[in-house]
C-alpha cells in the first residue's frame, strides 16, 4: 500500500513537472512570436524620409538583419579576446573546418567574420572532427551563427572597438577567450562585455602550453580571484584550440630530433556548455536580445527623426517669421497689415502640423492660433498696438514722400524694419508654442496652455530675435542703397 503511494506520488510529480515544463515552452513559442510579429512591424513602419534616412543606413539594416535572424531562429556566438589567444582558431574547432582565417602574425582578424554553424546533433567523442547538426526546440530549422571579432588591443582599435560592440549587441552568446592569467586590459574588456548582460563563457585556451600543475593553479587563479566577481565557475571551461606536442623523430642519420605534431582540439567542454545553454534558453536569448537591439536602435532612429523635424520646424517657423515680417514691413496699409499677419501665422501652423503628421485643416489651424493669442495675452496686445501706431507713423511717412523731396523716405523704412521685427517676433513665439503642442501630438500634456505658453516665451531672447530679423530685413530691403546722399 506504501509502495503504491509512493509510486502515485512520484507519477503526480512527473506529471507536474512535465506540465510546467510543457508550459514553460509553449510561454517561450509565444514570447519569440511576440518578438518577431513586434520586430517586423518596427521594419515595415519605419515612416522615414530620406532625409530621415541618411546617416542611419547601419542602424536600420541592423534591424532587418535581427529580423531575418528571427525568422531563420539564428543564434549567434561571438567570440572576443586579446590579440593571439586563439579565437579564430578555437571557432574553427567547433566547426571542425578551417573556416576563419588564422596566422602567426597578430592581428589576422582585420574584420568581423562569421560562418553558419548548422547543426543537428553534436558529436562530442570521436577523432574525425565530424560535426553533426542539432536542432534546438523549434519548429523551425535552426542555425548557429559563430562571430569572430578583431583583438581588443589590436592598433586603430577605436574602430574595431566599435565594431565589437555591435557585435557583442546582436550577439545571443559571448565567448572571452584568455590564454593564461587574465591581464588588466582582459579585465576591463571583460567588464564592459559583462554590461551587455549577455549569457558568457569565460574560455582558457591553450591549456597544452601548460604542464598540468600550472594549468589547474591559473584556472583556479582566474575562477576564485580574477573574475570572482563577474563570472561563477560554472562559466568558465579549458580548451586547447589547436593543441601541439613535440615527439621524438629518428632522423635519417640515425639521430634523434623533437618535432612538433599537432593534436586534435581539445573542445569537448566547451562544446557541451554551448548546447547546455542554447538548449535551455536558445529561443529566449534570441527574442530577448533581438529586442534589446531593436529598441537600441528605435530610440536612435526616433531620436534622428526628432532632430530633423525640430531643424524643419525651426526653418518653417524662421520662413514665417521673416515672410511676416518683409509683409509689414513694406505694406503701407495699416488693416492689410493685420489680415496678412494673421494669413500666415495660419499658413506657419499648417505647414508645422503636416511636419509632425497632425492632420489639421485651415479653420483647426486658426482656432490654434486663437488659443495661442489667448494663452500669450499681454504679448499679442502689446504688438497690436504697436503695429497700430507704427503703421500710422508708417502710412504718414509715406504719403508725405513727395511732399519732402523723399527726405521721409529713410525714416519711412526705418520704421518698417522696426514694425516688421515686432510683427516677427510674435510669430516666432507663436510657431515655438505651435511646435511644441503639435510635437506633443496636439496636446498641451499634463499642463495648461497658459503654463506652456509661459515657459516657452520664458526662455525665449527676444532682443536677439528682433535684431537678428532686423539684420535680415534691412539686407532684404536694401537700406543702404535707400539712404539719400549728404
Amino acid at each position: 500500500m506504501t509502495d503504491s503511494i509512493s509510486d502515485t506520488g512520484k507519477s503526480l510529480d512527473q506529471e507536474l513537472d512535465e506540465a510546467i515544463s510543457g508550459f514553460d515552452q509553449i510561454q517561450t513559442e509565444l514570447n519569440y512570436r511576440q518578438a518577431q510579429a513586434t520586430l517586423r512591424e518596427l521594419v515595415e513602419n519605419l515612416d522615414l524620409t530620406a532625409q530621415e534616412r541618411s546617416g542611419l543606413e547601419s542602424e536600420i539594416h541592423g534591424l532587418e538583419t535581427m529580423l531575418e535572424k528571427l525568422d531563420r531562429l539564428v543564434v549567434q556566438i561571438a567570440a572576443f579576446g586579446m590579440v593571439g589567444r586563439g579565437k579564430s582558431s578555437l571557432l574553427n574547432a567547433l566547426l571542425g573546418q578551417q573556416i576563419f582565417e588564422t596566422g602567426a602574425i597578430h592581428g589576422v582578424t582585420r574584420s568581423q567574420q562569421s560562418a553558419n554553424w548548422s547543426i543537428e546533433s553534436e558529436a562530442i567523442a570521436g577523432s574525425d572532427q565530424e560535426i553533426l547538426r542539432v536542432t534546438l526546440p523549434s519548429v523551425n530549422r535552426s542555425q548557429i551563427e559563430l562571430i569572430d571579432t578583431p583583438g581588443i588591443d589590436e592598433v586603430q582599435g577605436e574602430a574595431r572597438e566599435a565594431l565589437a560592440r555591435q557585435a557583442a549587441q546582436q550577439a545571443d552568446l559571448l565567448l572571452f577567450i584568455v590564454s593564461g592569467d587574465i591581464t588588466k586590459v582582459e579585465f576591463q574588456a571583460l567588464s564592459e562585455l559583462r554590461n551587455f548582460g549577455k549569457p558568457m563563457i569565460l574560455v582558457f585556451n591553450k591549456i597544452d602550453q601548460y604542464p598540468d600543475a600550472d594549468r589547474m593553479s591559473i584556472y583556479q587563479k582566474i575562477r576564485d580571484e580574477r573574475v570572482k566577481e563577474l563570472l561563477s565557475p560554472d562559466e568558465i571551461v579549458m580548451a586547447a584550440a589547436s593543441p601541439m606536442v613535440a615527439r621524438a623523430v629518428k632522423r635519417p642519420d640515425g639521430r634523434m630530433s623533437a618535432q612538433m605534431i599537432r593534436l586534435d582540439p581539445q573542445v569537448q567542454d566547451l562544446k557541451l556548455k554551448i548546447l547546455e545553454v542554447l538548449h535551455r534558453e536558445g529561443k529566449s536569448l534570441v527574442a530577448l536580445n533581438s529586442m534589446l537591439f531593436a529598441d537600441q536602435i528605435n530610440d536612435r532612429l526616433l531620436q534622428r527623426k526628432l532632430d530633423i523635424r525640430e531643424q524643419t520646424a525651426n526653418r518653417t517657423i524662421w520662413n514665417g517669421v521673416m515672410t511676416k515680417a518683409i509683409a509689414t514691413a513694406v505694406n503701407p496699409v495699416m488693416v492689410l497689415d493685420l489680415i496678412s499677419s494673421a494669413a500666415i501665422d495660419v499658413a506657419m501652423i499648417m505647414s508645422l502640423s503636416k511636419l509632425y503628421g497632425i492632420s489639421m485643416t485651415q479653420q483647426g489651424a486658426i482656432k490654434l492660433l486663437q488659443r495661442i493669442a489667448i494663452a500669450m495675452g499681454g504679448i499679442t496686445a502689446s504688438e497690436l498696438l504697436a503695429n497700430l501706431g507704427l503703421s500710422s507713423l508708417k502710412s504718414l511717412l509715406g504719403l508725405s514722400a513727395p511732399a519732402t523731396g523723399g527726405l521721409s523716405l529713410a525714416p519711412y523704412l526705418s520704421v518698417a524694419v522696426t514694425q516688421g521685427a515686432v510683427a516677427g517676433v510674435s510669430t516666432y513665439a507663436i510657431g515655438q508654442i505651435a511646435k511644441v503642442y503639435l510635437a506633443n501630438d496636439a496636446s498641451w500634456g499634463a499642463e495648461s496652455p497658459k503654463a506652456v505658453v509661459t515657459k516657452i516665451l520664458s526662455s525665449l531672447d527676444e532682443d536677439s530675435i528682433l535684431n537678428r530679423i532686423k539684420d535680415e530685413l534691412r539686407a532684404k530691403l536694401d537700406l543702404s542703397a535707400r539712404q539719400p546722399t549728404k
